[in-house]
């Protein structure tokens, strides 16, 4: 059994954000060089940045904060699909037969590092609606969304929030072998958020 798989996506300066939203950014506002007694940075961004986990308040006003998605359901199994192709939204004959972790992740073809923000593929409401048949209560994706870029009503989205399933995304997928694992997510413990960064490993079973 090998070790643990970080599925984080690495954060350095320009890392690219959903348009429109708060870039990412560090700065230095105290340095030992400069004569004070430690070295901070401030820290701007996004609650989206990067490798994040949606509360459900994000896209449903009606829908709980980030308190309100429970640790049991970011740790614990998860199956890891092959879910690259051509179709602009993955569609629901990706899913395998046979029974289903409560944790499923989708590789839909994205790099290792976005270099400028990446044309992507959505998950098809069709695909949602079948995992929420099978009892998955978490969908992860590689993409930084689960519903096309220029979308308004975000159908992917609210089918998520019609079968009660939690959203990671911004996963970093591209070198792990389709399977089973378990999965450990962990967002910031900010209670009143839209959503948060997320660091996401994966355990070999």
């Amino acid at each position: 059994m090998g070790g643990m798989i970080d599925i984080t996506r690495e954060l350095s300066e320009g890392h690219p954000v959903w348009p429109g939203d708060s870039d990412y950014a560090l700065d230095q506002v105290s340095s030992i060089a400069d004569g004070a007694a430690v070295n901070v940075l401030r820290l701007t961004t996004t609650t989206h940045l990067g490798t994040h986990v949606d509360a459900p308040w994000h896209y449903a006003d009606d829908g709980g904060r980030l308190a309100a998605v429970g640790l049991e359901l970011l740790v614990g199994e998860a199956l890891v699909l092959d879910a690259r192709g051509q179709d602009p939204q993955v569609p629901a004959s990706v899913l395998p037969d046979g029974p289903l972790p409560p944790r499923v992740l989708l590789h839909t073809g994205q790099p290792e590092r976005w270099q400028a923000f990446p044309r992507f593929r959505a998950l098809s409401p069709a695909l949602i609606e079948a995992l929420g048949r099978r009892g998955v209560r978490l969908i992860g994706t590689d993409a930084p969304s689960v519903d096309p870029v220029d979308s308004k009503d975000l159908p992917a989205h609210q089918a998520c929030f019609r079968n009660g399933l939690i959203i990671v995304e911004g996963l970093e997928l591209s070198r792990v072998t389709p399977g089973r694992y378990r999965l450990l997510c962990l967002p910031l413990r900010m209670p009143h958020a839209d959503a948060s960064p997320a660091r996401a490993v994966l355990e070999p079973v």
